[in-house]
């Protein structure tokens, strides 16, 4: 597996190996695990805080499906957007901790917290099950684009339009979109509208239909559309070009000096549910990123450029580097860290 690392300061920690749950092999992917006093004896409920089409959509009935697969145990999505996963984050915490439930859940929930630490924190209020995704961002415009064809004619057209150009983005402010975005523009020196977009579908039908300018997003979940020719990258975020986008210029190459944020995505249960039914949870979806079917899945939504795996242990060491990381940049920005 060929691996980007970055050379920045949040880039190299995001990626920094730890001594468990990093690099992780799949060379055992079938094997069993006793079920704890019979758990689970019916369907687990799995509340993604996203719609279904967007990206953590897409992941949670990948790993719902691999997870069946490998344990024959159904799980029903509960998929409840808005606030940027904190609509679903509240109703998860409010549900009963006893394993049934299951939570997938982004890295919004890590800048949640950096930003108020009253929120609930992933590593501590939450047990990871496992990461299972962890990528990069793009800009993309569409194919047929006639206006700008690349970078350099997109900044010079949306610096001409006098702040009416528009971009289509998640609606969170201090989201690892919104800041990088800030990033980017400050960087370019140029003014673009932020059309905010809480569902995926909605988000990338504004593009095609020519309702926005361009899209703010991570590869694999418009791989569809990169597939049909509807839309094409202009700028990658992140230290290197990946192989597979090695016709696209990095934010770096272009001349920005920020250090790249990354898209992590990941299932997890409540602190408080039996030890015994967490560890079951914990073999089961970590058993079933190994599943052949999950793993084309990732294959397929450009997930293998970077590691994507980490345990409970690696994708603690994750979350923490990264809810500091997010202090710092907040502070930097000037908004009220809590």
């Amino acid at each position: 597996m060929k691996k980007f690392f970055g050379t920045g300061a949040i880039a190299a920690a995001v990626l920094a190996l730890s001594t468990t749950g990093y690099g992780f092999e799949c060379a055992v992917k079938e094997g069993t695990m006793a079920k704890p006093g019979g758990f689970p004896e019916r369907a687990l409920t799995m509340i993604v805080p996203y719609g279904p089409a967007g990206g953590s959509g897409q992941v949670a009935g990948a790993m719902a499906e691999a997870v069946t697969g490998l344990t024959s145990v159904a799980i029903n999505r509960d998929h409840k957007p808005g606030g940027s996963g904190t609509v679903g984050m509240t109703a998860y915490m409010a549900a009963p901790a006893d394993g049934y439930n299951v939570l997938e859940h982004i890295d919004d929930a890590s800048s949640a917290h950096a930003l108020d630490s009253s929120r609930p924190n992933p590593s501590s209020d939450l047990i990871p099950l496992v990461i299972s995704q962890v990528t990069f961002s793009q800009i993309y415009i569409r194919t047929n684009e006639d206006r700008f064809n690349d970078w350099p004619s997109f900044v010079k057209w949306v610096k001409a339009q006098n702040g009416k150009a528009t971009i289509a983005n998640v609606s969170k402010e201090g989201s690892m979109e919104r800041v990088t975005m800030k990033f980017i523009t400050e960087a370019s020196g140029m003014t673009i509208q932020q059309i905010s977009f809480d569902k995926g579908a909605p988000r990338y039908g504004a593009l095609l239909g020519g309702q926005v300018d361009a899209l703010f997003e991570q590869p694999g979940d418009v791989r569809k559309f990169l597939d049909a020719g509807e839309f094409k990258p202009i700028l990658t975020i992140f230290d290197e070009r990946p192989s597979v986008f090695a016709d696209v210029p990095t934010h770096r190459e272009v001349g920005m000096k920020f250090d790249p944020l990354l898209r992590f995505r990941g299932f997890y249960v409540h602190k408080d549910a039996p030890a015994d039914r967490v560890k079951w949870l914990q073999w089961a979806f970590q058993r079933g990123y190994c599943q052949d079917s999950y793993q084309a899945f990732n294959e397929s939504k450009f997930m293998t450029v970077i590691d994507s795996y980490r345990d409970t242990a690696g994708a603690r060491e994750l979350i923490t580097r990264s809810v500091a990381q997010y202090r710092d940049v907040y502070k930097a920005m000037g908004l009220d860290v809590k």
